[in-house]
């Protein structure tokens, strides 16, 4: 159901318009335009994939979604429309995928929007991560197209900490597949032997956000750490980024980290940014619309335990200023994205979830 809500907030740039789309989402983790003011899709974590309009209209579950393992963390999470999306109507999604003796992984597959947007029809894996390892928790699952058609996945380590560096295992990396599953040849470890050939990079921990910056084409992620570390990188082919070797936190129990020997260690690639305190940062977009002047050129990221809209003022790959929006509302803010109309869209993650739309108002 849709509310007439529309407060306004205090920034730097001047009064935040936030208006309510939508309630009554049960814990969502994504979203999806469809082209012609269509809608967008939102996953919600228990299962469901729904269509919700401009005006708050939410659809039925639209049929066809793969069944998930909702436990801890897991579920359906996030969800992408095919760079052809206007000719294949293929919609992508990252779920987590139950095995054998309780343990589970992330799972991508795509499935044809029917023209009632109604149903996913033919629905596919084209990916897996092996071995299945966790137990609710660490599954990373943003998908991201690049320019050329490769599409990104992000994995999360299944709190197995050493396996973000084991190089036979898909935890704690981010991969590069063509839109079909199939891998480039020019990926970093193809010719490797005992490598796995779909891997970008590696020595991630839990990455919940990725973007594709607009201005240089390159993807950023970003990362929840241990107590403390959350970071921002900018994975590049066969580069390691470090955990749990190298990290800016410590464990929950306020020990160090076993494996940790520093915040860097040789070898390992230095984050772009880094919270000493996290905020446990999860979805990430870029502003790169007209609508909003003030807004172009920065990074919006979500923050769960913080509770707040981070936004970010770049200098090129610099982060040189940070400002927290939306404090007031007490809401963990799972997914950012900006609109093809300029605004910018938010989450919430609630049992009673929230589409936000974000917006600047104009001085009169």
């Amino acid at each position: 159901m849709a509310q007439a809500e529309s407060p306004q907030l205090p920034s730097e740039q001047g009064r935040l318009q936030v208006e309510t789309l939508a309630t009554g989402l049960e814990n969502p983790w994504a979203l999806a335009f469809l082209p012609d003011a269509q809608g967008m899709l939102v996953s919600e974590r228990p299962g469901r994939l729904r269509l919700v309009g401009y005006q708050g209209a939410i659809s039925e579950p639209i049929e066809g979604v793969p069944e998930v393992y909702a436990k801890g963390q897991g579920g359906l999470l996030d969800v992408a429309l095919s760079p052809d999306f206007a000719n294949d109507r293929l919609v992508y999604l990252a779920y987590a995928e139950g095995g054998h003796e309780g343990r589970a992984g992330t799972a991508v597959g795509h499935g044809r929007l029917s023209a009632d947007n109604r149903q996913l029809e033919h629905f596919t894996v084209i990916f897996r991560q092996a071995p299945k390892l966790s137990t609710g928790v660490h599954f990373g699952s943003r998908l991201v197209f690049d320019r050329d058609g490769h599409l990104f996945v992000t994995l999360g380590e299944n709190n197995e900490r050493p396996t973000a560096q084991h190089l036979d295992k898909l935890q704690g990396k981010v991969v590069r597949l063509h839109a079909d599953g199939q891998v480039p040849r020019d990926n970093p470890f193809v010719s490797r032997p005992g490598v796995r050939p779909e891997i970008w990079s590696y020595g991630h921990r839990n990455p919940q956000g990725a973007a594709l910056n607009p201005w240089s084409g390159e993807l950023w992620v970003h990362e929840h750490g241990p107590r403390g570390g959350d970071e921002i990188n900018i994975p590049r082919p066969g580069k390691n980024y470090g955990w749990p070797l190298a990290t800016h936190g410590i464990n929950y129990s306020f020990l160090a980290i076993p494996e940790a020997e520093g915040e860097w260690v040789p070898g390992t690639e230095r984050p772009l940014y880094v919270w000493k305190k996290s905020p446990a940062i999860s979805g990430m977009a870029f502003y790169s619309a007209e609508r909003f002047p003030e807004w172009r050129g920065d990074l919006f990221i979500g923050a769960l335990a913080g509770q707040a809209l981070i936004r970010l003022d770049l200098d090129g790959e610099r982060v040189v200023h940070e400002e927290r929006l939306l404090e007031e509302l007490g809401a963990r803010i799972r997914d950012v994205r900006q609109g093809s109309d300029g605004y910018l869209y938010v989450l919430t993650d609630e049992a009673n979830g929230r589409l936000l739309r974000l917006g600047l108002l104009k001085p009169q």
